[in-house]
């Protein structure tokens, strides 16, 4: 196993072995992490990710909202990943220029208003949980997804919302002007579920491209998990810890979830 730098404080580096040990108390997936990713995994209070060095960005991030993880008007200031080797992930100088030629916003994929009170808030401005995300999406259709996430976490039936959320790379859309080796993500995708398990409570998969219209809704985007995971690369497989027996039924149909989130 490949042992990486961990250049953090303690507790960083603490969670980082945990992760790579499989030891960790903190369980921000319930049912399985995805698999199929890479070997930089770390996990946090706030969430868990997993790194695509070669992208320089998340193939996924899993996270769970709840009434106390919530908090709005934090501080938006951007660092490189100090437990991730330097060349694997981003500096903030690699996003210099990008808002102007590419009408992008630095969107969290960890949301920052939903897990805003976690003891390590900060690491969600880390930009191993960024990405360039077009203006449009990131304002629009996406903003509403995560208020929708939030909303179903502060009601009295629910105890978490489970969610994992990562990037495509389905076509060339541009690169960074300051980093011009990293392509920004031709979409997103997310997948949510209440309940102690997708077959015991409800879910829901979205998968939303990098050009939805400020406009347009959410719900018009919704997928089954069997899609999501033979469109991402690499391939990933989603609630590992769940008997395939069970997965197979629920991957291929589009959940009830939707309905909870204000879709018809």
């Amino acid at each position: 196993m490949k042992i990486y730098r961990f250049l953090g404080l303690l507790p960083s580096l603490f969670l980082g072995l945990a992760c790579a040990a499989g030891t960790s108390t903190i369980d921000n997936c319930e049912v399985g992490c995805p698999t199929g990713g890479s070997a930089q995994t770390l996990v946090r209070e706030a969430y868990t990710l997993n790194n695509n060095s070669r992208r320089k960005f998340a193939n996924w991030v899993a996270y769970k909202i709840t009434k106390a993880s919530q908090a709005s008007g934090r501080s938006r200031s951007w660092k490189r990943d100090p437990d991730l080797p330097a060349a694997d992930t981003l500096a903030p100088a690699a996003y210099k220029g990008a808002s102007t030629a590419l009408t992008v916003d630095r969107g969290h994929q960890a949301p920052l208003a939903g897990l805003g009170a976690s003891a390590d808030w900060q690491t969600l401005n880390y930009l191993s949980n960024i990405t360039p995300q077009e203006s449009g999406l990131n304002q629009g259709a996406w903003a509403r997804l995560e208020d929708k996430e939030r909303a179903l976490a502060d009601r009295s039936d629910v105890t978490a919302v489970w969610s994992v959320t990562g990037p495509l790379f389905e076509r060339h859309i541009a690169t960074l002007p300051a980093a011009p080796d990293v392509e920004i993500p031709s979409g997103y995708w997310k997948i949510i579920f209440i309940g102690s398990s997708p077959d015991k409570g409800e879910y829901a998969a979205f998968l939303l491209d990098q050009a939805t219209p400020k406009s347009a809704s959410f719900c018009d985007y919704q997928v089954t998990v069997e899609e999501i995971e033979q469109r991402t690369h690499p391939a990933l497989s989603f609630w590992s810890a769940l008997p395939p027996e069970i997965t197979q039924g629920l991957k291929t149909h589009k959940g009830t979830l939707a309905k909870e989130l204000g879709c018809s």
